[in-house]
């Protein structure tokens, strides 16, 4: 028979998950369905969507690539300066995504810095480069927290006992760390995917919004909201739910087969 203390908490749980649940699946009624398909099928949301995923997905395979020896050096080394190394890293997760939108704006706009990117041809802001700098540094220190947190709960002597038969720093790094990490790599990317695709306020300020340029879903929310077009506000909020419950079903599909796997 369960305790009372067990119940109270279990009851805790169901109700506000159920009041959570209540509020998300809300947003599916809003709608009707002839204005959800008319919206959903529209130029607008087509070319959003289809920006969104693509300007996401290039940015998580940076991110990723940056991020892992990023981990891998704070979870590892020792080196100089290396505890105001993670306190910069984490500091962008504890202020507003539109301080760091500010930031990335003052630099790649009409300053020494800009004004030398574009003379070399390259063009940050307002352009679909910007929205992929702006989501990658608003996902980047999520990928090596988790990363991190990954590679520290790894015994290095795994790596001591590889080394020790004569296996490089790298072969040890590539045969022995990377798929002891997999899993946490994996969820890495998932949640900076989902990072990613809701980026709202850096994007805005960096890519800047341009209809059917660089709108992205978030920003789609946001014009058509301010314009009264309900049914294309609610449409491109929809998708970003479903895109959002994708991305977790798979992470814990995945979890629960390499558990199933371990045991």
């Amino acid at each position: 028979m369960k305790s009372k203390f067990e119940i109270t908490f279990i009851s805790i749980s169901f109700i506000f998950t159920s009041f959570l649940f209540v509020i998300i699946g809300s947003i599916f009624l809003i709608p009707s369905p002839q204005g959800f398909i008319e919206s959903l099928f529209s130029d607008e949301m087509l070319t959003a969507l289809k920006l969104t995923l693509s300007t996401s997905i290039l940015a998580v395979v940076l991110v990723m690539l940056v991020a892992v020896p990023t981990a891998y050096s704070i979870s590892r080394y020792s080196f100089p300066l290396k505890s105001i190394v993670k306190s910069i890293l984490d500091l962008p997760m504890a202020f507003p995504e539109i301080v760091l939108g500010i930031a990335l704006l003052m630099l790649f706009g009409n300053n020494l810095f800009g004004n030398l990117l574009r003379s070399l041809g390259i063009d940050i802001v307002f352009t679909t480069t910007g929205i992929i700098v702006a989501q990658f540094f608003v996902a980047f220190p999520y990928a090596v927290k988790i990363i991190y947190s990954t590679f520290s709960y790894i015994n290095p002597r795994y790596e001591l006992v590889s080394r020790s038969l004569g296996y490089g720093e790298f072969e040890t790094f590539k045969n022995i760390t990377l798929p002891l990490a997999k899993n946490g790599i994996f969820a890495s990317s998932v949640v900076t995917l989902a990072r990613c695709i809701g980026t709202f306020a850096a994007v805005l300020l960096v890519g800047g919004g341009t209809y059917l340029k660089t709108e992205t879903l978030p920003i789609a929310i946001y014009f058509n909201l301010s314009l009264g077009n309900i049914d294309m506000a609610i449409t491109a909020g929809i998708i970003l739910v479903l895109i959002s419950f994708v991305a977790i079903f798979t992470l814990e599909k995945y979890s629960n087969e390499n558990i199933k796997g371990m045991n």
